[in-house]
């Protein structure tokens, strides 16, 4: 009798247990799944602490495999670190960025100091993932981003343009921001970017000058040594990838001598010190910036996070104690959302120098968060008015 009691109950309970799962459950989650939240985006399913890493959780595309994905601004990685003088690591910095951005549009991505958001507008943004790169040819190394870099850039936006665009034959690009690496890509990056729109001016954050002579930085034992993150500026000044009105910001480094300085002039550099930071402010680096460059013409942004002081971003390649905060640097890039930023790139973060905090990653993300949005309030790419080449209208 008990036996018979129990293989009932038994019966019951699978039953019961079986018909729960026949329900139409599956169905009911997908409000759970796919239902996003205003606090959370409105653009994603996961969690700002689950899911794979994508810039901002932006959507991702591989954007080299797929030649008919098209976008007004792709994040692409750059993962080469074999150009450095001191700590390696920046190969990770790709990787580490996008992990340090997963909260970047926890509360909906609002960018409440230039009135825009990045994640929610006119512009289709995504994650390309990364440029293969090998770390056992420098050379070969280069050529991998150059090329990978110019298939992303020269294909047609995702959003139709009313006017000519910038580039040299007319077309309209979308812009790119690129994800180091260490200083060393600027080189291959500017090549491309030559190849679209011709020699360009340059904003460069930094705490080095990046235009010393081979034979003053690292020597030049060959060719391929003689590229590296100290002397990329140089190479592409004797390229003739710059115009002549670009600007360092953010300098603290020490030099071989008072000729370095004489050296930079001749590259096209004009060079506003950190330090200068504590007589004219925010306000007045902006403005150095902005007397320098000028608003009419295409401009191509470098920042290398050893801008900011070791106690904002401990994780570079060659810190510099001396440097400018995060809410600085963010203050001073948002000062110029007047410029036409064609493309970007961040450089030097290797996470494996970090603290458990990810206080390197977060900033470089918090920095790019700042970039996208002046780019997404600016407009589709070919609205920007009076880009000129030279002293040509493009």
């Amino acid at each position: 009798m008990f036996s018979t009691i129990l293989l009932l109950t038994w019966t019951s309970v699978v039953s019961a247990h079986t018909g729960h799962h026949q329900e139409p459950l599956s169905g009911a989650l997908e409000s759970v799944w796919f239902n996003t939240l205003p606090g959370d985006g409105g653009t994603q399913a996961d969690s700002v602490f689950s899911g794979i890493s994508t810039f901002g959780r932006l959507p991702y595309e591989p954007c080299l495999q797929k030649p008919n994905v098209n976008y007004d601004i792709a994040f692409i990685g750059a993962p080469f670190d074999t150009g450095t003088s001191y700590r390696p690591g920046a190969r990770f910095g790709p990787s580490g960025i996008r992990q340090g951005s997963r909260r970047l549009n926890l509360y909906g991505g609002y960018n409440v100091p230039l009135a825009a958001n990045p994640f929610n507008s006119w512009a289709t943004v995504l994650d390309c993932g990364d440029i293969p790169v090998t770390s056992y040819d420098n050379q070969f190394a280069l050529t991998q981003i150059e090329e990978g870099h110019y298939n992303i850039l020269s294909r047609p936006p995702a959003t139709a343009a009313d006017e000519a665009g910038l580039s040299r034959d007319g077309k309209t690009l979308p812009r790119l921001i690129t994800l180091g690496g260490d200083h060393t890509i600027t080189l291959p990056l500017l090549r491309s970017i030559n190849r679209a729109y011709g020699p360009v001016t340059v904003i460069h954050f930094d705490s080095h000058l990046d235009t010393w002579k081979p034979k003053v930085f690292g020597g030049s034992p060959s060719e391929a040594a003689s590229i590296n993150h100290g002397t990329y500026f140089y190479h592409a000044a004797m390229e003739g990838l710059l115009r002549n009105d670009s600007i360092h910001a953010g300098i603290r480094t020490t030099l071989s001598g008072p000729s370095d300085y004489d050296n930079d002039g001749y590259c096209g550099f004009e060079i506003v010190e950190a330090r200068e930071i504590d007589t004219i402010g925010t306000e007045g680096i902006v403005k150095r910036i902005l007397d320098r460059v000028g608003t009419d013409r295409p401009v191509y942004l470098s920042i290398d996070i050893d801008t900011l002081d070791p106690a904002f971003a401990p994780a570079t390649g060659t810190p510099e104690t001396g440097g400018w905060s995060t809410r600085e640097l963010r203050t001073i890039i948002r000062g110029l959302e007047s410029l036409n930023f064609i493309a970007a790139d961040i450089v030097e973060v290797a996470p494996a120098y970090d603290t458990n905090a990810e206080l390197t990653t977060m900033a470089a993300a918090d920095v790019l968060f700042e970039v996208m949005s002046i780019m997404v309030k600016k407009g589709p790419l070919s609205k920007a008015t009076g880009s000129k080449h030279g002293d040509t209208e493009l």
